[in-house]
């Protein structure tokens, strides 16, 4: 039986455990992260697994700092671009209508020059550095109590 949800979907509650869970995207609100300019869509995510697919929108110039993908991350650009801004890929650009993947283990900083709007999907939450040696989460919280 799956532990997944769509956040914010109430109508999903009254559904039985191996129905189909419809998502009228248009219907969900932008939620805010902790990164200036980025929000983003909930669409499924499973807590005891990590599992999460969102749509993210980053908003011109903002930039998601210094991450780790843990596990195999997926990013489909469907308006916009996404850049490299450090890591061992910078520079490297992935355009609208084009979709990139990054292995387990991979490193680095995003930003959106122009803007952007991506389907996101992760297999584990991603490692965020700060400056002062935190690890965390997207969200802020301790990446070891995850």
């Amino acid at each position: 039986m799956t532990t997944a949800v769509t956040p914010h979907v109430d109508a999903h509650s009254t559904l039985g455990p191996l129905a189909s869970r419809l998502v009228d995207v248009d219907a969900l609100t932008w939620q805010t992260t902790r990164f200036e300019g980025i929000v983003y869509k909930p669409l499924l995510f499973d807590r005891t697994s990590g599992i999460a697919t969102v749509l993210m929108r980053m908003a011109p110039g903002s930039v998601l700092p210094d991450h780790e993908h843990v596990l195999i991350e997926q990013t489909w650009v469907i308006e916009g671009h996404l850049v490299d801004q450090e890591g061992p890929d910078q520079g490297m650009e992935c355009k609208a209508g084009q979709f990139i993947w990054r292995p387990a283990g991979s490193r680095h900083s995003a930003w959106s020059p122009n803007g952007g709007m991506f389907l996101a999907m992760f297999q584990i939450p991603n490692k965020f550095f700060s400056p002062s040696g935190d690890v965390t989460d997207m969200s802020g919280a301790d990446w070891e109590s995850i």
